[in-house]
């Protein structure tokens, strides 16, 4: 058991000053708690927040922090990042992912949704860092038949082995349209359902990904997906900058799942921006990511909360809009619904899946308003405790194993970039 005391615990009928006991893996008591319990965490001035979530990223992409910047997104994929990944190995995405873990982890992230290359040395990495996670390989098929069996008979396969790990939600991660057919499409959502495991989609994220598909289809992306019956709450759509209202519409209806990722939109320049007034307006549920730190640069969805915000005011003009209670649900219950979870709210019952903040920071003071500081002022750096499934994963704002994965992560990532 876990005792946390004196704490400002974030619950959703508001800030309630008091005590909060985890037995096993889920929080048991929210109050006037007094337990004998194996661990007691003190967190006078401190602020018991549900972990956050980040919805969409690439953790291995962490080797390629700083690698290639200031680039057109095409120029970037093609020139600098595609090269260095067709030199990945698992080890690589091994160390790379455990360095995006701790990372996260730090910053008070307990969960994450990953789409890349070698999913169980991620689900490895995972397990071994004590985070959450939901785990998709990404698979192209190039409109291609034979591509395309490959592609599906190598998705049951890790599907599952992702089965095995104990704190992993496993997932299919067809590209986006403009690499996967639609019968590659309609093949995930077919694993997806015979296996009861989520979809991790990249859906409009330029313009040019719309014209494509047109082009190529004589119709538009959101209706032919929802002709093949990919359309579902199974899916977790990333970026979603280039909809229609009638798209988002259709989305809502199905009961799918978006993820704004502001900062890689705003650095690759996507041209399109979330339009959260209409998604609100339709019940569409929307999340946050931060997708990956090449072109991010940060897993940090303290700091990712705040850009959403502030682009989404300053594009529309309008202050008002995705307010801080929005934006923070966006990063917590939302992201629960997405991936029905009880988790992403400090409530009894739920899962102990929590971060501690430092309210002693010179930036989180005077403390007016806990929401707003935490989505308009924090930073990962006030975050001092993290605990998942019910065990402490970070203690003073430090993960035991960051040493050792800092130096194995860099080597790696060092020797990438050195391969001829």
């Amino acid at each position: 058991m876990i005792l946390i005391k004196n704490g400002k615990i974030l619950t959703r009928r508001g800030v309630v000053e008091g005590n909060l006991l985890i037995e096993e893996n889920r929080i048991s008591k929210i109050g006037d708690v007094c337990d004998k319990s194996d661990i007691v965490i003190e967190a006078e001035g401190k602020a018991v927040i549900p972990g956050l979530v980040n919805c969409h990223t690439h953790a291995a992409m962490v080797l390629f922090r700083g690698y290639a910047d200031d680039m057109y997104l095409h120029e970037w994929l093609q020139e600098k990042i595609w090269p260095l990944e067709r030199k990945l190995t698992e080890r690589a995405v091994y160390w790379g992912t455990k360095l995006a873990c701790i990372e996260m982890l730090k910053s008070g992230t307990t969960f994450f949704n990953d789409m890349y290359f070698f999913p169980e040395s991620v689900a490895r990495a995972v397990e071994e860092t004590g985070i959450r996670a939901c785990i998709s390989s990404a698979f192209f098929d190039f409109f291609n038949p034979g591509l395309l069996e490959e592609a599906l008979s190598r998705a049951e396969k890790e599907i599952r082995a992702l089965g095995n790990y104990e704190r992993v939600i496993p997932a299919i991660g067809p590209h986006a349209v403009y690499t996967v057919s639609l019968d590659g499409l309609a093949g995930s959502m077919d694993l997806a359902k015979k296996y009861n495991a989520f979809v991790h989609f990249h859906l409009a994220e330029t313009r040019e990904e719309i014209l494509e598909f047109e082009k190529r289809y004589g119709k538009g992306i959101v209706r032919a997906l929802d002709e093949i019956g990919f359309l579902n709450d199974r899916l977790i759509a990333a970026h979603s900058v280039w909809l229609k209202d009638d798209e988002i519409d259709l989305l809502a209806k199905r009961g799918v799942s978006v993820v704004h990722c502001p900062t890689s939109n705003m650095k690759l320049c996507v041209g399109g921006v979330l339009n959260f007034r209409e998604m609100k307006r339709r019940n569409l549920n929307v999340t946050l990511g931060t997708d990956g730190a090449a072109s991010n640069n940060n897993l940090d969805m303290l700091e990712e909360m705040k850009f959403a915000s502030l682009l989404q005011k300053f594009y529309y003009g309008d202050p008002t809009i995705m307010k801080a209670e929005e934006v923070f649900a966006m990063a917590t219950k939302n992201a629960s619904k997405a991936f029905k979870l009880d988790l992403g709210m400090v409530e009894e019952g739920y899962l102990a899946d929590l971060a501690i903040v430092d309210l002693k920071k010179v930036f989180m003071r005077p403390s007016h308003n806990l929401v707003a500081d935490l989505v308009y002022s924090a930073s990962g750096c006030c975050v001092d405790t993290v605990i998942v499934d019910g065990k402490v994963v970070v203690e003073n704002g430090h993960h035991k194993q960051e040493e050792e994965i800092i130096e194995r992560a860099t080597e790696v990532a060092r020797d990438l970039v050195n391969i001829e």
